[in-house]
């Protein structure tokens, strides 16, 4: 299988506005083209600038030696992995959704302070993968890093698509109006504090599975949820890996750089 290009570039804020009281819409200028065929909702990494400054500084390749040449370490990026919400072609609009961890995170932190005109850098394989297979029936568990994602797959999914999704979200104010087929059912879980805990795992063994000839359920939390909803499906429901996604998107207590090769493992158990 041919490995798919990924197109870097830096980008610059255009519009932040918050949609709920944990969630910023970033709406980012320039040229989007090269993702035209890019799944929305596919994952992407951002380059975020260092604390107190506005531009992206990539690393770059010494054409002869083939050696990384990283930029120095106070202008240096932090590289994070985010769902793109939306891409316009039409205005070279590029828009992300960040939930507000407030300034614990560098993500987090730069869309609190992030003022227009502001770079960030984006790179994204050039791939047209889709999020979701055909099914009878469709189940959607995610908290709020997970809602991004779910909302574009609601987008994307046939009218007469039959389903349910559990979103954990920290109050009734983080409630959003999501597009989606008239089949598919949603329930929102609040929980304030999901570094804590949660209970997404437990509501989500408790509904009951209809009978169908096909079946798909996608599972985006914190890693020990996640682990504990992946083992329910293959081990105790005996579900088909083609009938499974389920990747945690940040582990409780630890940075996302420093818990990628955990969360991937788990993964491909």
């Amino acid at each position: 299988m041919e490995t798919p290009k990924i197109h870097r570039d830096k980008f610059v804020l255009e519009k932040k506005e918050w949609i709920t009281p944990h969630m910023i819409r970033i709406t980012l200028k320039g040229d989007v083209q090269p993702y035209k065929n890019c799944i929305v909702g596919v994952n992407n990494k951002i380059f975020i600038p260092p604390m107190g400054q506005k531009k992206v500084h990539f690393s770059e390749t010494n054409p002869e030696t083939r050696e990384l040449i990283l930029p120095p370490e106070e202008v240096r990026p932090s590289l994070r992995t985010y769902t793109h919400r939306g891409i316009d072609l039409k205005n070279n609009h590029l828009i992300v959704d960040f939930v507000n961890h407030g300034e614990n995170g560098p993500a987090s932190y730069w869309a609190l302070h992030a003022e227009i005109g502001d770079e960030l850098g984006v790179a994204m394989k050039l791939k047209d993968a889709p999020l979701h297979p055909q099914a009878d029936w469709y189940f959607f568990i995610g908290d709020a890093t997970a809602l991004p994602v779910i909302s574009c797959i609601l987008e994307a999914l046939p009218k007469n698509a039959k389903g349910k999704v559990l979103l954990e979200i920290p109050t009734k104010k983080d409630e959003q109006s999501l597009v989606k087929p008239e089949g598919i059912d949603i329930s929102w879980i609040y929980n304030e504090h999901p570094e804590n805990g949660s209970e997404l795992a437990i509501l989500t063994k408790q509904i009951e599975l209809p009978i169908v000839n096909s079946k798909f359920a996608y599972v985006a939390a914190e890693f020990a949820t996640v682990k504990d909803l992946r083992q329910y499906f293959k081990k105790e429901l005996e579900w088909s890996s083609s009938e499974l996604y389920a990747y945690s998107y940040w582990k409780a207590g630890v940075a996302e750089d420093k818990s990628t090769s955990e969360r991937q493992n788990e993964k491909r158990t």
